[in-house]
């Protein structure tokens, strides 16, 4: 009996520790995008930051080496509000027990899911990672571009080439700048592509452009390309001339959900006004060149981490309000946004006590 008794716990011992094809979701760390953060990238103090708002706009200084600022902007004088916009995380425990497992399934704030759904079975882990990190740059490219245009630093699409036999053809040029497609302004590569799509192939466009310092129209017939989608036959790029330089320095992060909060953090610096009003407000949500702002994933982990940070506000994406209010901890308000003239109008109407529309 007790030589059985032995080999049972022996045996649920080693059940326990075996490898199970989970992994667990849990609260990931937080970053204020107006603060400074050293080389591990955390939170740290920065003598060198800007001075606090409203006691007026201070040239941004140069950061130390060891601890700068999350969003850096030099050329033009920058503060920062007295508050704080925290971009929030999610953890992934990659190699889970069956013990691990049970205690996920146990906690409030972790959630315990197929390992497949993180890590794809023809993936590796170290690909998945790769990815994440260019999915995180290119919601930075996005933040910037959507902030800088509601400072009022519009983009400017232009053409980079036009094809020989395509529609454009003996109309557009290099270097011409397309402003309007049959009216509708032109406000990135991806409102392009929707305006001229949205017809079937064959239809002429009025696309309106500036050559040089002359404006003109073209009437253009599309047609179909490779994949039979209609085409105007141009290569394009944006560009967006502002009068700083701008970076956001922020390692060991994947993923796109801080877009939103990095572009009010860019638009925070920027103006002369305090958008946080000395608020904690925490939120996430991707973001795309035209503001809108995008579901995303772990949110319910996201929650907590910013409740665990001292948040009181949190800017969720309307997509993901349902799952939000479900799992909403106790002393966080959630605020629905589905652009970023949503968050604004949102972190205005904070220190008023005006409505919010709620999840």
């Amino acid at each position: 009996m007790l030589l059985g008794a032995a080999l049972t716990v022996l045996l649920g011992f080693l059940i326990g520790r075996a490898d199970v094809p989970y992994v667990a979701l849990s609260p990931g760390p937080t970053v204020d995008t107006l603060g400074a953060v050293d080389r591990h990238g955390d939170a740290c103090s920065n003598p060198a930051a800007p001075a606090p708002k409203p006691s007026g706009a201070t040239p941004s200084p140069k950061a130390e080496p060891d601890c700068q600022q999350v969003i850096q902007i030099t050329g033009i004088p920058t503060s920062t509000g007295k508050g704080q916009l925290r971009m929030v995380t999610v953890s992934v425990q990659s190699s889970m027990t069956l013990v691990d497992t049970i205690r996920g399934w146990i906690s409030g704030s972790e959630a315990v899911i197929p390992r497949k759904l993180i890590y794809p079975e023809d993936k590796t882990e170290q690909q998945v990672e790769q990815e994440n990190k260019q999915e995180f740059e290119n919601s930075q490219s996005s933040a910037e571009t959507a902030a800088l245009t509601e400072l009022g630093y519009p983009v400017k699409v232009t053409v980079t080439e036009v094809t020989p036999d395509g529609a454009a053809a003996g109309q557009l040029q290099s270097n011409d700048i397309i402003n309007t497609v049959d009216g509708t302004p032109v406000t990135s590569t991806q409102k392009l592509l929707e305006l001229i799509q949205a017809k079937p192939v064959g239809s002429t466009l009025k696309i309106g452009y500036t050559r040089g310092a002359d404006e003109g129209t073209a009437s253009i017939t599309t047609k179909a390309g490779t994949d039979g989608t209609p085409r105007v036959g141009i290569g394009v790029k944006t560009i967006q001339p502002h009068p700083f330089e701008l970076n956001i320095k922020l390692d060991k992060i994947g993923g796109p959900s801080a877009g939103m909060m990095f572009a009010l953090g860019i638009i925070d610096k920027i103006k002369s006004e305090d958008l946080t009003n000395g608020f904690v407000v925490a939120g996430t949500g991707t973001i795309d060149d035209e503001g809108n702002v995008g579901p995303i994933g772990g949110v319910t982990q996201k929650l907590y981490g910013a409740k665990d940070a001292g948040a009181t506000i949190f800017l969720t994406p309307a997509t993901n309000c349902e799952e939000a209010k479900s799992n909403v901890p106790d002393g966080l308000r959630l605020v629905k946004v589905s652009t970023l003239d949503e968050a604004l109008a949102a972190l205005a109407a904070l220190p008023n006590g005006g409505p919010l529309p709620s999840c």
